[in-house]
């Protein structure tokens, strides 16, 4: 991730951005594939932003969804080790409870 970097929990699967885990992208993507998507991406939150219509904006949050899906940060876990997916859920109440109370206070 570009910019301010954000603590990723011990297992690479999620990091944290105001107190809510959020799912990385699948780190056996090919690299040619996640530069694929992460363009389609941009461009779909592009067209969110411009929508003119709600027909527009539903079409470009779709395509937000399909990158998304793509990059393994929405839909299926890309793990397969059967731990659940706690995507935008607060640390408190996950398996990283204890990873999270370790952090150093911002």
């Amino acid at each position: 991730m570009a910019g301010k970097a954000y603590p990723v929990t011990p297992d690479g699967r999620y990091f944290l951005v105001k107190d809510r885990l959020w799912r990385c992208t699948n780190p056996t993507l090919p690299e040619a594939e996640r530069t694929t998507q992460v363009k389609r991406l941009m461009q779909a939150r592009s067209l969110v932003k411009t929508a003119k219509s709600d027909e527009e904006l539903r079409e470009a949050r779709a395509q937000v969804q399909a990158a998304k899906v793509a990059l393994g940060e929405r839909g299926p876990v890309w793990w397969d080790d059967g731990a659940p997916d706690v995507n935008r859920h607060h640390p408190k109440n996950t398996p990283y409870a204890d990873w999270w109370r370790s952090l150093p206070s911002a």
